[in-house]
């Protein structure tokens, strides 16, 4: 599969928290229509890369281009990052969380509507008619008057997703997004990411899902102790590793079986 350009660009990102350094120079890049899986054990910091390519966190080194330019002014040797940038380019790069985050006093369609009109200035008509097709998109313009306590796990992450989706995103990052739910609703949300990715959206997913990884992905990342260990074709990658380290963490998860 061709691909294109790139979305984002990484370069020698470290970041700490006080004396712990979580990410210890990453260089990694995300190409248009690409979907790069990334894993590895808690605490390898997987999840703090995520955050730090859409400026939740602030990285302590290192630089991110955005479609070619660099987020921060640098100044003295040192970027710095104006708010209004930050959130600006937030409202370009979707986050779905492993806990949904919905507002339990409004309805699914309430939810999906509610960051287009107060962040992207949307008219309410406007930002229905979004968030209606983003329901249906997810699957469930069913379930569009629907409260959160009235849906099941997979369907308010689903919403969740659909939420994400009506900001016009031009990359989604998915942090562990069925980790918190039961087996038998992980399925459906596999499915709505999978259909994205078939459909040429940038996707950069956190998960332990090696099912996913090995057939959605087009690259696999492997990161231990904050650094990238390997990376590859999926195929390649979880088939053959070449650490040590990559070769235990597949064994950890011994019931999943490769296709021959």
């Amino acid at each position: 599969m061709p691909l294109n350009k790139p979305v984002i660009q990484i370069e020698n990102l470290h970041k700490s928290f006080g004396d712990l350094d979580v990410l210890k120079g990453i260089d990694m890049a995300v190409e248009e229509r690409e979907t790069v899986v990334l894993l590895g054990s808690s605490g390898s910091g997987k999840s703090t890369l995520l955050r730090c390519v859409n400026f939740m966190e602030v990285p302590s080194d290192g630089r991110v281009r955005f479609h070619g330019e660099l987020i921060g002014e640098e100044k003295r040797g040192r970027l710095h990052y104006r708010e209004s940038d930050l959130c600006k380019l937030r409202t370009r790069i979707g986050m779905v969380f492993q806990h949904f985050n919905l507002f339990p006093h409004m309805t699914a369609l309430q939810n999906v509507m509610e960051g287009q009109v107060t962040v992207l200035g949307r008219g309410k008509t406007e930002a229905e008619q979004k968030a209606r097709a983003q329901l249906d998109r997810v699957g469930l313009s069913d379930k569009a008057q629907e409260y959160p306590s009235r849906l099941s796990g997979g369907q308010k992450q689903r919403v969740a997703i659909a939420r994400a989706l009506a900001m016009d995103p031009d990359v989604m990052l998915f942090d562990e997004v069925t980790s918190a739910l039961d087996p038998e609703l992980v399925g459906e949300v596999l499915k709505t990411m999978r259909q994205l990715a078939d459909e040429g959206m940038t996707m950069v997913v956190v998960t332990h899902e090696l099912g996913f990884a090995y057939h959605v992905a087009n690259r696999v990342m492997f990161l231990h102790d904050g650094q990238i260990l390997e990376q590859g074709q999926p195929k390649d990658i979880l088939k053959n590793p070449n650490s040590t380290r990559m070769k235990e963490f597949l064994e950890g998860h011994s019931l999943f079986k490769l296709p021959d």
